[in-house]
């Protein structure tokens, strides 16, 4: 079976790992490393036993699909060329920084009938996966992802260098369009929000809070989910996931607080639920998540398949996060003019 030629275009932090995975891959042939710093990109190509290339453009026909791993304000540009020349791309978060380039490169994937594929690798974890078979219906969403600055995503905000993340996955596990969305944010180190929060109101009455940093001590990815009968806990970092089922005994009418008296009732740190709530641990398995994205972009452009994250959700996510954009800027100029 003849290989699928595939290259990668950045050889940063993200793109040699990119690279690595592809040179791993029966299936693939890495053809090669782009990247405009020379010393940076033959290391990544001599250490995967590829070429290096200073620019994209060399190699645009020489490969059936490429990885774009460079910084936001270039996606575009580069994306635009690869799909204008029959690539196949897969293109790291956020597809680009505005809805009307991601508008246009989604036109060119149809017109030139090549696959368009966002990285958000969040959805490849083995711990969102396991969640998304429960196929729970969610009243309240909680999302926490923290990272120490790390100087590598300064031409973008917080919003579109993290919190894009968890916008996708909100509007994965939803199942509903948004209603109304209130943001909040700050700017510590770069000129664009460091620190965001917010709170995304869904028609189906699900609400999703959610919190980013950039500038944090330590590095935190969590994502806690309510339903009626049951709170999920996600460490994607840990690749960890914790149901706490309610049984139809844990009621205040069970439990009879008011009863009892105060002298009576312990407090819940110390209370002992017995039979009344189960804790089970998701089961998983113990894959790469870049690798299992990597993968199933290569067995879409080999098999004629639509992406598991699709140019579309790409876009619908930009979307989200440029109306939360909005909102801070909204609210940081009443708060200079008080």
């Amino acid at each position: 079976m003849e290989k699928l030629k595939v290259a990668v275009i950045g050889a940063g932090h993200l793109g040699k790992e990119h690279a690595r995975i592809y040179s791993e891959i029966p299936e693939v042939s890495l053809v090669g490393v782009v990247d405009t710093n020379k010393d940076v990109g033959e290391v990544v190509a001599h250490r995967c036993k590829t070429r290096y290339y200073g620019s994209f453009k060399e190699i645009l026909s020489e490969v059936d699909a490429a990885s774009v791993v460079v910084p936001t304000k270039f996606h575009y540009e580069i994306t635009k060329e690869l799909l204008n020349n029959g690539v196949h791309v897969l293109v790291e978060k956020p597809m680009t920084g505005t809805v009307s380039e991601a508008e246009d490169l989604i036109r060119l994937s149809r017109q030139n009938s090549t696959i368009l594929q966002p990285g958000f690798i969040e959805r490849f974890n083995p711990a969102l996966e396991a969640i998304k078979q429960l196929d729970v219906s969610l009243k309240f969403i909680e999302c926490h992802r923290l990272s120490p600055f790390t100087f590598r995503s300064a031409d973008i905000g917080v919003v579109l260098d993290l919190m894009i993340h968890d916008i996708d996955i909100i509007l994965y596990l939803s199942k509903s369009k948004v209603k109304k969305i209130d943001a909040v944010g700050v700017n510590v180190i770069a000129d664009k929000e460091d620190i965001a929060n917010a709170r995304i109101q869904f028609e189906n009455g699900c609400v999703a809070n959610i919190t980013a940093s950039r500038v944090s001590f330590e590095p935190m990815r969590r994502i806690r989910l309510f339903s009626e009968n049951s709170y999920i806990s996600l460490d994607y970092q840990k690749q960890e996931a914790l149901i706490y089922k309610k049984s139809p005994k844990l009621t205040l009418k069970s439990i009879d607080a008011e009863g009892k008296g105060v002298s009576n009732i312990t407090d819940l740190k110390n209370f002992s639920f017995g039979d009344l709530l189960k804790i089970e641990r998701i089961k998983m398995d113990n894959q790469e998540p870049l690798r299992k994205e990597l993968e199933s972009f290569i067995d879409c452009v080999k098999n004629d398949k639509r992406p598991v994250v699709s140019g579309e959700e790409g876009i619908n996510a930009i979307k989200i996060a440029a109306v939360i954009r909005e909102e801070i800027n909204k609210n940081l100029k009443l708060a200079n003019i008080n």
